[in-house]
């Protein structure tokens, strides 16, 4: 008890001397003493407590100057990209049809006959029309082309066709089917009766006559010097419509025999190149659709009369 009153005593000493030299005593903190247990009821701070520094005078900020440059130390600026051009596509090419044949080499039709024709009134085919098509119908088609800027392939496409057709009319029928190349001869006497055959050598042309009255004419081309046909009076011994020749070994269609190895028949040949050949000594004719006409109408001992 008289210990712990002394402590009072001390410490109230204490106090009385820091007041006296300007110390303020602060209350306890509760930090832990010396010994780990309580806390210091007093902390007692000697001498004043420092003030705190000044504030440092307010002062505006000056922008610093831009720093100078160069045209060559300019930053360098990126221009705004143009925009990508809008790209349309091509039109597409228009389609081009390929031209259509319609006559070439070796046909056979009324439609050669017409093309014929039709070349033969602009001057391009100097010949009747035999409906064959062969390398003298070739030859104009290509003629025609050319000088219409067209390629000159000798064949009738649907563009020749056309071109030609508006350049041309219509045949008549005597354009179509002329009677002959040239005009039929005065027939020889022995044809005014009877049915005949009479065959010109002088105009090259044949006439059916019946009782002396001309039911068809065409023309027609002989032997060679070397194999002639032969002149006289005969008669249709026997007749071969799909005949091929065993010595030559050549087609002759629409065959009538008067004379041996000898007949009227239709010839390729003779349609395609006309008097450029010759026969092996048979009459020829070129009309196909004439010489059918006319094989239809003969009759085996029909008389055969071949004069100049």
């Amino acid at each position: 008890m008289l210990a712990k009153t002394a402590l009072r005593r001390g410490f109230a000493a204490v106090a009385v001397l820091a007041a006296s030299v300007g110390c303020t005593v602060q209350p306890a903190t509760g930090e832990p003493g010396a010994d780990g247990k309580g806390t210091h009821p007093l902390k007692v701070s000697l001498g004043p407590a420092p003030e705190p520094p000044a504030p440092a005078p307010a002062t505006t900020a000056t922008p610093a100057a831009p720093t100078p440059y160069t045209p060559s130390e300019r930053p360098a600026t990126r221009s705004p990209e143009p925009p990508a051009p809008k790209t349309t596509a091509p039109p597409a090419a228009p389609v081009r049809s390929v031209p259509r044949t319609l006559m070439a080499a070796g046909t056979t039709s009324d439609q050669v006959r017409e093309l014929q024709a039709r070349l033969g009134q602009i001057g391009y085919f100097d010949r009747a029309p035999t409906g064959y098509y062969g390398s003298v119908t070739a030859n104009a088609v290509g003629a025609f082309q050319a000088k219409r800027g067209l390629p000159r392939t000798g064949t009738t496409d649907t563009v020749t066709w056309e071109r030609l057709r508006a350049m041309t009319r219509t045949p008549t029928a005597d354009e179509l089917d002329p009677p002959t190349t040239k005009p039929v001869a005065k027939p020889d006497p022995r044809c005014l009766t009877g049915r005949v055959m009479c065959i010109s050598k002088k105009s090259s042309t044949l006439a059916w006559m019946v009782n002396g009255k001309v039911q068809s004419a065409m023309d027609v081309r002989f032997g060679s010097e070397y194999t002639p046909t032969r002149e006289g009076e005969f008669q249709v011994g026997w007749k071969s419509r799909d005949h091929v020749s065993t010595l030559y070994d050549s087609p002759m269609p629409y065959a009538m025999f008067f004379s041996g190895g000898q007949a009227v028949h239709y010839s390729s040949d003779f349609a395609a190149r006309g008097y450029s050949g010759a026969s092996h000594g048979c009459v020829n004719v070129r009309d196909e659709k004439k010489i059918a006409a006319l094989f239809a109408d003969v009759r085996t001992g029909d008389k055969v009369v071949i004069y100049w």
